[in-house]
């Protein structure tokens, strides 16, 4: 598929530019990415509740829910089992879920997302293992929430206009020392499949390290999926807010 992206481009051929070509690439791709994620909050909402019936068997299938169990057990830290935890963009509540498997139940447990049908599913799953999610109506940045100790946003940032903004929206939903649990996608031709129906961005490594810590975030690891389609779709990050 023909498109202006620098993520399909050979890296290569572009870093054997001039520092002042490179720059313009980078601005003019900036300004296309922002131009094609410019479509109204109604009609992503919308693709969303359509979605929803299918949606979390789906995430299953394709190995995202255990995807989530390896990314969140393969990190040192333990979780506070009083601690609050909120859900950033939620969908059917999988990474919710990953998390509640792992560490049970929690002091409170927030989902935010926009798709009311998402949202009754994601509530029907955590009801099943023991845990009544308060649920928030909103897309990211439009509701004011209670700051927590630690937010999971599994392929949220890529679907906003800007990435910064909502990487900086969520660093101020967290406590100091709080921390960020995040999957973004990368560049693989799965990803170009995708974008025929979601018109989502893609991350190399270093562009979302730096957007990360230009949010005001301390990387603590990245995080490397193992097998499957998220191996080919997806990385993990674990950052932190400092004190």
């Amino acid at each position: 598929m023909a498109r202006f992206d620098l993520t399909g481009l050979e890296w290569s051929v572009v870093r054997s530019l001039p520092p002042a070509k490179q720059r313009d690439l980078e601005r003019c791709e900036g300004l296309w990415q922002a131009a094609r994620m410019a479509r109204t909050t109604a009609h992503t909402t919308l693709q969303y509740d359509t979605a929803a019936p299918r949606w979390g068997d789906k995430m299953r299938a394709l190995g995202y829910y255990d995807s989530y169990l390896g990314f969140l057990s393969a990190q040192p830290q333990q979780a506070d089992r009083g601690a609050y935890v909120i859900d950033v963009g939620a969908g059917t509540a999988a990474f919710a879920e990953a998390w509640v498997a792992l560490n049970g139940p929690l002091g409170e447990l927030t989902l935010l997302e926009p798709s009311r049908a998402m949202l009754d599913r994601g509530q029907a799953a955590l009801r099943r293992r023991g845990v009544e999610p308060k649920l928030v109506q909103a897309s990211l940045g439009e509701s004011d929430i209670e700051r927590a100790d630690a937010a999971l946003a599994a392929h949220v940032i890529e679907h906003c206009a800007d990435p910064l903004i909502a990487l900086r929206q969520i660093h101020d939903l967290l406590r100091p020392g709080g921390r960020l649990y995040l999957v973004v996608s990368k560049p693989h031709w799965c990803n170009a499949i995708i974008w025929v129906q979601w018109r989502h961005r893609t991350f190399r490594r270093d562009q979302i390290l730096d957007l990360v810590r230009e949010a005001g975030f301390d990387i603590e690891s990245v995080y490397v999926f193992p097998s499957g389609p998220p191996s080919r779709t997806s990385r993990g990050i674990v950052a932190v807010r400092p004190d």
